[in-house]
């Protein structure tokens, strides 16, 4: 349970309970369930019998201990839930102070509460009401979708809400992508990550999505929020309909330019390098691997054209193929025409090395014994050893 993993870290408290007999303070993890699972079980053909709710405040809001179950009580009886069996949990390792509630919509006669559109049809009304009785700071607008400054999510700045709301619908909007995988490759690059979920679920099957902010370790972090909670619903359906928008060729002269640059004067660049001096330009690199480690592709973002593109898109220069193949290939050519340990070894030896390869005569052979007649290098008087016999061979 994400809470209670909250309050074993010290990240969280158990902040207040309502419906449960006792005190639940001395309760573990399986006694709290269990009042759950009792409510559940009077409904067992429900699909959805569970609901967790976060409440975020402002840094400013004055809130003590009393106000704050007074807000919390009174916000749960404006939803409909105030009979319901809820236990809240304090966060406290986020810049703002929010609390998380985890109840069920099964009543005590069996019946399940609604909750579709819940959050629309009733807790937008809570919310303005609890805002204006406890002089509580008011929550921003939906948002200025082309105003909003797009920065990689920060987990615990402000709600993780708001945070995945107003990224993914300015990622949407004004980004132009060409599969749900183009999508994600731009949303990754803010710390966030779309899911469609198992094959077999009810979301997937009916094209939703959840969303979910990244931390440093492109692990995931916080509650995730589906998309039809998002104003701007960006659900897969929404998303497909945008893919047609895509125009390939505007920008792919610019980008393949940039691209280019990187290869002009043939010079040895890594991986790392190639990534950052196009970062440095406004475009992420994506490498994409399969499950044995393999790469299969490249995508480009170009964030200055607000675009995406597949390498192959670009042409078969530009292909995951062929911009790895430039990865450190005169470095690979210099190895090659040295044949032994370059340490400690003369540039005479290196010399005499070279022309072996190409001479076989009585007069060579005599050199590289006067150069290596003092040689440690076991290996250069083994090349040595079998051109000498095999000159004799062929004297025979």
């Amino acid at each position: 349970m994400y809470n209670e993993t909250k309050v074993e870290k010290g990240q969280a408290s158990l902040f207040m309970a309502s419906g449960f007999a006792g005190d639940v303070s001395g309760m573990n993890l399986a006694q709290k369930n269990q009042r759950f699972l009792k409510r559940t079980l009077l409904n067992p053909s429900a699909k959805t019998n569970a609901l967790h709710i976060t409440l975020n405040f402002h840094p400013s809001d004055k809130l003590d201990g009393e106000k704050l179950q007074l807000i919390v009580s009174e916000y749960m009886e404006q939803i409909g839930f105030g009979d319901q069996p809820y236990l809240v949990y304090l966060h406290e390792d986020t810049h703002h102070p929010h609390v998380h509630i985890a109840t069920t919509n099964i009543q005590a006669d069996g019946k399940r509460i609604d909750i579709h559109g819940i959050a629309y049809k009733l807790s937008e009304g809570a919310r303005k009401s609890l805002e204006q009785k406890y002089s509580l700071v008011v929550a921003g607008a939906a948002k200025q979708e082309q105003g909003v400054k797009l920065r990689a999510a920060v987990y615990g700045e402000s709600p993780t809400r708001k945070i995945i709301a107003n990224l993914v619908t300015a990622v949407m909007k004004q980004y132009r992508y060409g599969s749900f995988a183009e999508f994600n490759a731009v949303l990754k690059c803010f710390n966030l990550i779309a899911e469609r979920g198992a094959e077999d679920s009810r979301m997937y099957k009916n094209k939703g999505l959840m969303y979910s902010i990244l931390d440093e370790s492109k692990q995931r972090i916080g509650i995730p929020l589906k998309a039809s909670a998002i104003p701007s619903k960006p659900t897969l359906v929404n998303l497909e309909r945008r893919f047609i928008l895509k125009k390939e060729k505007v920008c792919q002269t610019a980008l393949r330019k940039k691209i280019g640059e990187l290869w002009d004067g043939q010079r040895p660049i890594t991986k790392k390098g190639f990534t950052s001096a196009l970062k440095k330009q406004q475009v992420d690199v994506v490498f994409h691997h399969n499950a044995q480690g393999r790469l299969y592709g490249l995508t480009f973002i170009d964030h200055k054209s607000k675009i995406v593109f597949k390498g192959s898109e670009l042409g078969k220069s530009y292909s995951a193929a062929a911009v790895t193949s430039r990865f450190g290939t005169q470095h690979s050519v210099i190895k090659q025409r040295v044949l032994v340990p370059e340490r400690h070894i003369k540039t005479s030896e290196v010399a005499a090395i070279e022309r072996l390869q190409d001479l076989t005569s009585s007069k060579t052979i005599s050199y590289l014994d006067m150069v290596l007649a003092n040689s440690d290098h076991g290996y250069m008087r083994a090349i040595v050893k079998k051109k000498r016999k095999k000159k004799k061979q062929q004297n025979l």
